[in-house]
Parts: structure tokens; sequence; C-alpha cells
């Protein structure tokens, strides 16, 4: 098994379910639906460049809470 980043690292000690594969699958397809709630996917058009910016820095976010989500599944 490879060596999980800190972030989810901290995600599976926050389970208090540090060995159980069932339970870190749950836990990305749990953040992966938080993400799709509170960061969705959006448009590349549609504002100003101050709309813009913000929405790099939702969609940075999104991809870097993504990929926590498939290395867990990874796993």
């Amino acid at each position: 098994m490879s060596e999980l980043s800190s972030a989810a690292q901290a995600v599976i000690t926050a389970s208090n379910c540090a060995g159980s594969r069932i339970v870190q699958l749950h836990i990305a397809d749990a953040l992966r639906a938080a993400v799709d709630q509170v960061m969705p996917e959006e448009p590349l058009y549609g504002g100003d460049q101050r709309w813009m910016f913000e929405r790099d820095a939702r969609q940075a976010c999104r991809k870097k809470l993504l990929a926590i989500a498939a290395e867990l599944e990874a796993q």
C-alpha cells in the first residue's frame, strides 16, 4: 500500500477507523457528495474578472478535495 497524503490521513484519522477499507470508500463517497453540494462545477464563462478569479479559486479547492477522495479510493 502506498502512503496517504497528510490530508487523506487526517480524514481517516478523524473517522476513528483507520484500518477499514469499507470505511475509506464510504468516506470518499461522502467527500465527493459534499464537494458536489458545496462547490459544484461551474461554467468557464458568465461573469466579470472578479467572478472568474473567485470561480478559479473554488474550482481549485474542488479539485484538491476530489483528489483526496480519489486517493482514499485507490488506497
